[in-house]
């Protein structure tokens, strides 16, 4: 059973206090559109999970011409994507970060000098 299909199942309960917004409803929204339209059913799946920063940055224009953005994005957030791009925006560890940086790069911070 896929996982669109048990976010359905608890629409159909009903919400519960604290609930996320269920991948269902995205699934869904997706659905009533041209599949063409959607950039990550149209393109390599893996684009949006890609390794160099190049590929994420396309994955990420591509995003914004997806009618599914919003949603897509709003629900990564509540969900806390553990990583890759997510309605335009790239995640890592569940926070939204600016760009990915090469391997062997360390993160710039005011320790390093």
């Amino acid at each position: 059973m896929t996982i669109s299909v048990l976010d359905r199942e608890r629409v159909v309960e009903g919400p519960r206090p604290g609930d996320m917004p269920y991948l269902g409803m995205l699934h869904d929204a997706a659905s009533q559109v041209d599949e063409a339209m959607l950039p990550c059913r149209a393109n390599n799946p893996e684009l949006w999970f890609a390794e160099l920063p190049n590929d994420v940055e396309f994955a990420k224009t591509l995003c914004q011409a997806c009618p599914v953005q919003e949603m897509c994005l709003d629900g990564a957030k509540a969900r806390r994507e553990p990583w890759g791009v997510w309605g335009g925006e790239l995640f890592l560890q569940g926070v939204v970060i600016p760009r990915k940086r090469p391997r062997g790069h360390p993160r710039k911070s005011e320790t390093a000098a």
